[in-house]
């Protein structure tokens, strides 16, 4: 097939990666401009870029594709499809219409739970034990296409949503090429979205990265591995915010005496065996990882070695 790819950050590459292994004609590559990152703020191109340059594809870097300008360029390509993945642009429905067979997408959760800009981190934050990807087509309607081809993963108690960033890359690859496979042999299955199901995965903001101490471990341990790596969850410690990057939920069987806890307001650090613990509205979280301003992220451990945090009160 005559193939137009769509995408712009890491989490599109496996599947360009694929799509340039697989035999198929890449005609174009679509990515959003390059923009000022660093401290240089120099111009860098973005990854799906790199790898469209280093495999010799030609590569469109519009600002819209709202223009007649750029509608002509895709109609030009004469594709059979056109595959997007994290792309970062809402595309027309004359966009749309260009390809013979439409366009599709990588979506980075079992549709139609999570629609939206951030579904890896809600799935996380909200303790779904499984997520995943979907190929769907793509409508005008977001993230509303019918279904092609789904596959499933199950959320560790230690993955943050940079782990599953990751892995969902690699599975959306797995994915897209079942139904590119599909395409080719005329088997391919649409399933319409439940809309009765439906949740949508809001866009995360910086005032999200507050802790509430009053809330359970359970859900805290959730929103800092669902924060990692951006916002980053935080807190404050003797008036200075302290970023927290990792920690987990200490099973009651461990903590010092739970009754010896329940006296502690939430918030509450206790240091024993080294150990950086915070009491919570409901059970004992224990910190792994943290960082201070213009500081370095340390194991909490290192931390507790130049800070003297026993008794102190976070947040």
């Amino acid at each position: 097939m005559k193939i137009i790819f769509a995408g712009t950050p890491e989490f599109a590459v496996p599947s360009l990666q694929m799509l340039i292994a697989s035999g198929h004609e890449i005609c174009a590559v679509y990515t959003q401009p390059d923009r000022p990152s660093g401290r240089g703020r120099q111009l860098h191109p973005t990854p799906v870029k790199a790898v469209a340059l280093a495999a010799g594809l030609p590569v469109f870097q519009p600002l819209t594709l709202k223009t007649d300008e750029d509608l002509q360029q895709l109609i030009a390509l004469n594709a059979d499809l056109m595959v997007v993945v994290a792309y970062g642009m809402i595309l027309t429905q004359a966009v749309l219409d260009v390809p013979q067979l439409g366009c599709i997408n990588v979506h980075g959760s079992v549709l139609p739970r999570w629609r939206g800009a951030a579904p890896i981190q809600r799935a996380l934050m909200a303790g779904d034990e499984k997520t995943g990807v979907t190929i769907m087509k793509i409508v005008r309607k977001l993230d509303a296409g019918d279904m092609l081809h789904k596959e499933e993963l199950d959320i560790s108690d230690t993955d943050t949503s940079h782990d599953l960033y990751i892995k969902l890359a690699d599975l959306g690859a797995v994915g897209l090429a079942k139904v590119l496979t599909q395409l080719e042999n005329s088997t391919l299955h649409a399933e319409p979205q439940d809309e009765t199901l439906v949740t949508y995965a809001e866009k995360l903001s910086k005032a999200e990265a507050v802790i509430d101490w009053t809330e359970s471990a359970d859900v805290i341990s959730r929103k800092i591995r669902g924060l990692n790596p951006w916002p980053v969850a935080e807190t404050t410690y003797q008036g200075q915010v302290l970023r927290i990057w990792q920690a987990e939920v200490v099973p009651e069987t461990t903590a010092s005496p739970l009754k010896d806890w329940q006296s502690y307001s939430a918030g509450v650090v206790k240091c024993m065996d080294k150990q950086f613990d915070v009491a919570t509205g409901q059970g004992v979280l224990r910190l792994l990882e943290v960082q201070l301003p213009n500081g370095k992220r340390m194991p909490a451990q290192a931390f507790l070695n130049a800070h003297a945090a026993n008794g102190v009160t976070l947040g």
